[in-house]
């Protein structure tokens, strides 16, 4: 597979890419300082938006309009104008921030939380929001991560970071809530299941944090198809843009040689560029 890398800017930790296959355009999160980037991918225009506190996800409100949830609370951010304003916050302890997060088929806003600064067991939770009213979903979650819902809405897959498990939860999109139903996938090697999205063939793509890939997987039968290598080690989320490649986010790691962690990656599966 062909990858190069496409925006490097001394990130730590990379996040969250999200594309609008309605103009082209890419979004991602640099966390631990707070900042969302804007990529036009036809005019290479790169815009970011600093926020007042560490950001773990970002979901698609208009064009070149994002919602950003930052610990502070929810901020709606305009691209085109280079401003943010607060929309609204959960009430979340002091001693947690949100992380990955996904649309459910009706909109609502589901995201999860983790311990900040220290990492805690079982203090998170993933919530769904939606007008102005809240629920968790998940309980007792450590990293939420991986957040995707198969073509129907009716399937939930989640990721725990530090279980190395891949969970499905069944979904009921009226009443937007979930329950579990299985661990599909287990990792036994060295990397841990990150950030992860779905291809139109409903197979699952997985950033290996500490495992330096992104594996492809059948949700049905939990074997890997095949996966991907890249130059750094920790590898943390992904995305598929409409031609079905990859942008791929990292962040850095204690290894000298790591020069390429906290870059954005773009993944060509399909040789069409």
């Amino acid at each position: 597979m062909d990858y190069k890398l496409i925006f490097y800017n001394d990130s730590e930790l990379l996040e969250g890419p999200v594309y609008d296959s309605t103009y082209n355009f890419l979004y991602f999160v640099s966390i631990l300082d707070g900042t969302v980037y804007f990529l036009d991918l036809t005019t290479k225009e790169i815009i970011s938006v600093k926020l007042d506190s560490p950001v773990g996800c970002v979901f698609i409100v208009g064009k070149k309009k994002v919602m950003a949830a930052s610990k502070n609370g929810f901020y709606e951010i305009n691209f085109n104008t280079r401003k943010s304003h607060y929309a609204f916050q959960m009430e979340i302890s002091n001693f947690v921030r949100y992380n990955d997060g996904a649309m459910d088929p009706n909109g609502r806003y589901i995201v999860g939380t983790m311990g900040y600064p220290k990492v805690q067991d079982h203090i998170g939770k993933v919530f769904s929001y939606f007008n102005g009213t809240y629920k968790a979903i998940i309980e007792k979650t450590t990293i939420s991560n991986g957040l995707v819902f198969s073509k129907n809405g009716k399937i939930l897959y989640f990721i725990d970071t530090p279980t190395k498990k891949v969970a499905k939860y069944n979904y009921d999109t009226v009443k937007g809530s979930a329950t579990f139903d299985s661990f599909i996938i287990e990792f036994n090697g060295i990397g841990s299941p990150d950030g992860m999205c779905m291809d139109q063939d409903g197979m699952l793509w997985i950033a290996e944090w500490g495992g330096g890939q992104v594996s492809n997987w059948n949700p049905k039968n939990g074997k890997m198809i095949g996966q991907i290598k890249l130059p750094c080690l920790n590898v943390s989320s992904c995305c598929l843009d409409d031609l079905g490649n990859l942008f791929v986010t990292t962040a850095k790691s204690d290894n000298p040689d790591d020069v390429f962690g906290g870059g954005l990656f773009y993944v060509n599966l399909n040789k069409k560029i």
